[in-house]
């Protein structure tokens, strides 16, 4: 249906009880359009307007807002150009870009997507540094084959943070602007989007450099950016009981404890997820994580300010929050920061997630902040028995789609039916039928031959290949539902592979299984179990340039802290009840890449060691088969060995009646995916023809 004009519009609305004008419901549609897809719920946006369930009016809306998608113009721009003359205007003869916005995120809306803007690189790691003169692009190994691609040379020096990553050089950001900045230049950052932390080493190279940091009351690239889109607007939902395991009374009461111990007023909650997880809502501001982009003060009565759109705030979700939770514009939240410290509240501050400004603001206010890691992080990363559950149900659910998949690929041929792009819009296909579905979890790495080597590809219509352009596709992936997110990524040979291919592949799952076998006291930190799953690779002088392990988060993020598993995670603990990724990995670049994930989740065994401690083990959540064509049995010890052949039985006995029942030739896959391996090889010889599972 055609848009049928605003005072047509106005009508509908009006009867409906929608007491805003036509002009701001199109400001309120811009911010729907600046917002992802809702995969799980495509009207849930419908849920911002007062629509009385008329059809009539959720097709005007819906043909008004796709009219204002196809009227947004794109202004040609030379961006570094632009971006220097506004660096100019405010003073300063460089400027820090970098990928985070103001809410620390991994996904960042449309809006706040300034390094893309800058520089054309879209994955989620990495900084530019623009000078007069110059300019410099930083990432990691996991992104340095991207960069080389997306990045123009001409315009910037780019660099990798990681080792070994020639022939980009290997240099952090603050080691280049040491080397580079003029002495006596004035150097310029946004203190919304960097953190107390990120702001000292920037101003120890700045001043190294001679010259001077400071903290800018605009964003000079928001200003040089002409077509900026406007906020996302998503609604804000409740997140119920049956899926959080805990009020938000409740998580409130232990936060207000652990207050009162620091001695604490007020906590400055400045990361989405967090908010999200203490009030028990969800959104969806920002691809594959259901954020509601806002700020809080959380208050040692319980009570809490949310800095939020209010536009985004349903009645009922409004009636979920309560009266201890009172709404404000997200604008004024510095003003409340400032107040609270004027009147000599001790505010709790985060100094590796806030935004700088916030510490500013108190200083200024003659108070000093507490600034120590937000309680928050922990106390989401030790999941509840409900969370455990709930975890546990979706990855069933996965494990059914995934295997489906995998079937699809499995049969003589098939695999040649498909490249990277229809591969990824298959799985997600299978996975949207699944119960609780609500998107996926990342943007999935589909890449076959030498795709595969780059970490964290993502194929595009001008990088696209056949599955059968490399014997090796990786493919990583996941979803969101409403009680877990899954992580799981799968490497499969479409064709015939080598001997190197199969010790490579062999020695990665001897690291995973390693990992997953893993027996510790309470205590240990994830460097320790780091060590065993690169042990089998170094054994040969190879590794990878990225951690093993990350944090899971409940329907939240797939990436999340404070625990991990990586040479860096020296500092937290692991824990009962938190969700991990166990995923080494081997990439050998132009050719092919390997890796092995699934999610795991700290348990304790109910035994303990010689000095008493208890001692934890890790549960696998995740349930697909690993293929079977790439495995060198010989390589493998009897406990590894014995480890998945158990892992591939309960893989069976828990997804075959649950795929029987929707997908007989995918049932079969499974029950041939997952029979047991015996040393000395059950497995057909290679004939030059395509291995199947």
């Amino acid at each position: 249906m055609s848009y049928k004009g605003d005072e047509h519009l106005q009508s509908l609305l009006s009867a409906a009880g929608e007491k805003r004008p036509v002009s701001e419901i199109k400001d309120a549609l811009r911010g729907v359009n600046a917002a992802p897809e809702d995969l799980g719920e495509p009207d849930r946006w419908t849920r911002l307007f007062k629509t009385g369930a008329d059809p009539e009016i959720i097709q005007q809306l819906s043909a008004l807002k796709e009219q204002l998608a196809a009227n947004e113009n794109k202004a040609p721009q030379n961006r570094l150009a632009d971006l220097r003359a506004e660096m100019d205007k405010l003073g300063v003869d460089g400027f820090f870009v970098p990928r985070a916005d103001e809410f620390q995120g991994e996904y960042v809306p449309p809006r706040a997507d300034r390094l893309a803007w800058a520089t054309g690189f879209t994955g989620s790691a990495g900084y530019a540094v623009v000078l007069k003169d110059k300019a410099a692009f930083f990432t990691d190994g996991r992104y340095t084959l991207q960069a080389r691609q997306q990045v123009n040379a001409k315009d910037f020096e780019i660099c990798s943070v990681s080792e070994d990553q020639a022939p980009t050089p290997t240099i952090s950001p603050t080691e280049w602007i040491e080397k580079n900045l003029p002495k006596g230049a004035r150097f310029g950052v946004d203190p919304w989007v960097h953190t107390p932390s990120d702001v000292k080493r920037i101003k120890e190279a700045v001043e190294n450099a001679g010259g001077t940091l400071v903290l800018l009351d605009a964003n000079p690239l928001d200003a040089a950016w002409k077509d900026q889109p406007p906020a996302p607007l998503a609604p804000a939902v409740p997140h119920p009981l049956q899926f959080a395991g805990k009020s938000s009374e409740d998580k409130r009461a232990e936060l207000s404890k652990l207050m009162e111990d620091k001695g604490a007023d007020a906590l400055a909650v400045t990361l989405p997820e967090e908010i999200c997880w203490l009030l028990n809502i969800r959104g969806g501001d920002v691809p594959c994580t259901p954020f509601v982009l806002s700020y809080a003060v959380a208050h040692k009565d319980g009570s809490v300010d949310w800095f939020v759109d209010d536009r985004k705030v349903t009645d009922e979700t409004r009636d979920w929050l309560g009266e201890t939770v009172r709404l404000h514009p997200l604008e004024d939240y510095a003003a409340e920061i400032e107040k609270l410290a004027k009147d000599g509240k001790k505010i709790w501050v985060d100094p590796g997630s806030a935004p700088v400004r916030l510490e500013e603001i108190i200083s200024q206010a003659g108070q000093k902040p507490l600034a120590e890691k937000s309680p928050l992080q922990l106390m989401k990363a030790k999941k509840n028995a409900v969370e455990i559950q709930g975890t546990i149900d979706a990855h069933i659910r996965d494990g059914v789609a995934v295997t489906r998949f995998l079937s699809e690929l499995s049969g003589q041929g098939d695999a040649a039916k498909y490249d990277e792009l229809t591969a990824t819009d298959l799985l997600q296909k299978i996975r949207e039928e699944g119960q609780h579905f609500r998107g996926l979890s990342f943007d999935t790495i589909s890449g076959s031959g030498g795709n595969g080597a780059i970490v964290h590809y993502r194929s595009s219509p001008e990088t696209n290949q056949p599955l059968m352009s490399g014997p090796v596709y990786l493919v990583d992936s996941g979803a969101q539902y409403l009680d877990g997110t899954t992580d799981i990524t799968r490497t499969i040979a479409v064709d015939n592979v080598t001997d190197e291919m199969k010790d490579r592949y062999t020695r990665v799952l001897k690291g995973h299984i390693q990992v997953a076998m893993s027996v510790f006291p309470e205590g240990t930190v994830g460097s320790v179990l780091d060590e065993k799953a690169r042990a089998a690779l170094k054994e040969v002088g190879l590794d990878y340039a990225h951690g093993t392990g990350h944090g899971v988060g409940s329907y939240l993020s797939v990436h999340e802290g404070p625990c991990g598993i990586s040479p860096r995670s020296t500092t937290v603990p692991l824990e009962p009840g938190m969700i991990i990724s166990n995923e080494p990995g081997y990439y050998k670049e132009g050719e092919y890449g390997i890796r092995i994930e699934n999610l795991v989740t700290v348990v304790d065994t109910g035994k303990t060691d010689a000095d008493g401690k208890k001692l934890l083990g890790l549960k696998t959540l995740t349930l697909a088969p690993i293929d079977r064509n790439l495995i060198e049995p010989a390589l493998l010890t009897d406990d590894e060995l014995k480890w998945l052949n158990d892992y591939h039985a309960e893989v069976k006995s828990t997804l075959l009646p649950l795929v029987e029942k929707v997908d007989k030739k995918a049932a079969a896959f499974l029950t041939a995916a997952t029979a047991p391996i015996k040393k000395g090889g059950d497995r057909k010889p290679s004939s030059g023809k395509k291995f199947c599972l």
